[in-house]
């Protein structure tokens, strides 16, 4: 091949090449001299940043990049990075003519000729849609693994509050008795004074967990929320003391909600209290409540806003994932038990609702519970603290002897006879025999049968035989649909008496 062929065919090397790197539209590729001064331009730096060949060549690379990092010398480390190592590649942000940024894929290679620094060739690439579907698969991923924690916190917190449940049925159901039994010796009407208050302060913390962990054998019903907000305006009062200004802002217009009323009002208790906590110093708390329309993936349509602000010290960012979590706290040791929030999140979700939280360092913060919308319904009348005296059979289905034997000198004292038995199977034999007026019987139990498999077994053979359930925690209680009523353990003796006068007959 003569030297004129070989010319020949190095130009036509050279001029396919120049095409195909300037023909390049998804790549923005160009040379740089050794001082950073761009000498090439292609149609995908163009198209990508927005500047024509002649608006860009002979200007210096650097101005691709934000003015932080001109200030910070960026754009010279690359070019020496690139120089010493023989490559730089990196991700970060850079700036379009028109001031926008985008997120870049950048690599920079030195270019040598006889062992001589030329210049640099320089290739970019918009990856800011590949960025933002990365930051979505690791929020997806975060509240994955989020769920997941709550979910195995719930499992575990659910198991323990059962148990626990029942130890205060046995300590409350039997505190009931001694009480007819002691004297007026005020040293034993103390302790047992002091023994009541510590089962009603485990039972409230058992149910705040069992909020939490959504396996609270809830009562839903019709609310009217203003209502309910009025009904403990006293109470919210009194528990924020004499620095903190209390504000409401209702709007009267608010739709009914179908929850429990005591959930309710629980969350909006710890909602102010740790409001309270908030402002050492004193400061103001507003309670509002309005309608709202979210259009969310999770929730979507009509909810009512219940919303609880502070002027306090607000939450800082990397506590903020943190709040909901059971025994949580960043409050001193023996100033919170840290299931205040969870609670309210427990609530919340149980109820279909969400919660948000918006916050600010110095400023304060802002709680909102939003509870689906819920038409028609009135709230019940408040349960009486009375005792009615009873008469017939009940049978007993409880696998646990010490909270059996409770029960049972609860049902007595109220005047009925006890048939006591520890499984379902047990349970039909007794009615089969007949005689039996009333079937008491607990969720959770042993064999292949449970409480609630028993009561819908009973109701098919005989449908006009009461029943009433009895349960700390069930994932079975889930199930029963208002079918049958549910008595929370642990549970005092006026509370059974008024269970059972509410049954149907």
């Amino acid at each position: 091949m003569s030297g004129r062929d070989q010319q020949r065919d190095l130009f036509e090397s050279e001029r396919s090449f120049r095409l195909l790197v300037e023909g390049v539209a998804d790549y923005a590729l160009y040379m740089l001299d050794p001082a950073g001064i761009i000498t090439s331009w292609n149609i995908g730096g163009q198209r990508i940043k927005g500047y024509s060949p002649g608006e860009i060549l002979g200007r210096h690379f650097s101005t691709f990049y934000t003015e932080i990092d001109r200030a910070n010398g960026k754009p010279e480390r690359a070019l020496r990075i690139a120089h010493e190592t023989g490559r730089y590649e990196e991700e970060g942000w850079r700036v379009r003519k028109d001031g926008t940024f985008f997120w870049a894929s950048v690599v920079i290679d030195p270019i040598h000729e006889d062992g001589r620094l030329v210049g640099f060739a320089k290739i970019t690439r918009d990856i800011s849609e590949r960025r933002e579907a990365q930051l979505k698969l690791d929020q997806m991923q975060a509240q994955l693994a989020e769920s997941q924690k709550l979910d195995a916190l719930g499992q575990l917190t659910g198991g323990v509050a059962h148990d626990f449940n029942n130890l205060l049925m046995i300590i409350s159901g039997s505190l009931h008795t001694l009480r007819k039994g002691v004297d007026d010796d005020p040293r034993l009407q103390r302790a047992l004074t002091a023994i009541d208050a510590a089962t009603k302060r485990g039972a409230a913390l058992t149910s705040q967990l069992l909020t939490f962990a959504r396996r609270q054998s809830v009562n839903p019903q019709s609310v009217d929320v203003i209502e309910r907000i009025n009904a403990v305006r006293d109470v919210l009062a009194t528990g924020v003391g004499s620095t903190v200004t209390l504000q409401f802002d209702l709007d009267r217009r608010v739709w009914p909600v179908m929850v429990d009323i005591t959930e309710l009002e629980t969350a909006l208790v710890n909602l102010v209290i740790n409001a309270r906590d908030a402002m050492p110093d004193g400061g103001a708390i507003k309670v509002a409540a309005d309608n709202s329309r979210l259009s969310e993936e999770a929730h979507t349509g009509d909810y009512v806003a219940i919303s609880v602000a502070d002027t306090g010290t607000g939450i800082a960012p990397d506590v903020l994932s943190r709040i909901f979590d059971p025994f949580f706290t960043t409050k001193p040791i023996g100033k919170g038990t840290g299931l205040g929030l969870s609670q309210v999140h427990g609530f919340a979700h149980q109820a279909g609702g969400t919660v948000k939280v918006a916050s600010e360092l110095r400023k304060g913060t802002e709680i909102t519970i939003l509870l689906p919308r819920q038409v028609g319904g009135l709230p019940r009348d408040d349960v009486s603290t009375t005792e009615t005296a009873g008469s017939g059979t009940v049978l007993l289905v409880d696998d646990n002897p010490e909270v059996a034997a409770v029960s049972t000198s609860l049902l007595e004292q109220l005047g009925y006879t006890v048939r006591r038995v520890a499984n379902a199977e047990a349970a039909l034999r007794e009615i089969e025999r007949d005689g039996i007026d009333l079937v008491f019987t607990d969720i959770v139990m042993p064999g292949n049968m449970d409480g609630l498999g028993l009561a819908r077994r009973v109701k098919a053979m005989r449908p006009q035989l009461p029943i009433l359930l009895a349960t700390g925690y069930s994932d079975a209680a889930v199930n029963v649909r208002g079918d049958f009523p549910i008595l929370r353990k642990p549970y005092e003796i006026h509370q059974l008496s008024q269970a059972i006068a509410k049954l149907p007959r």
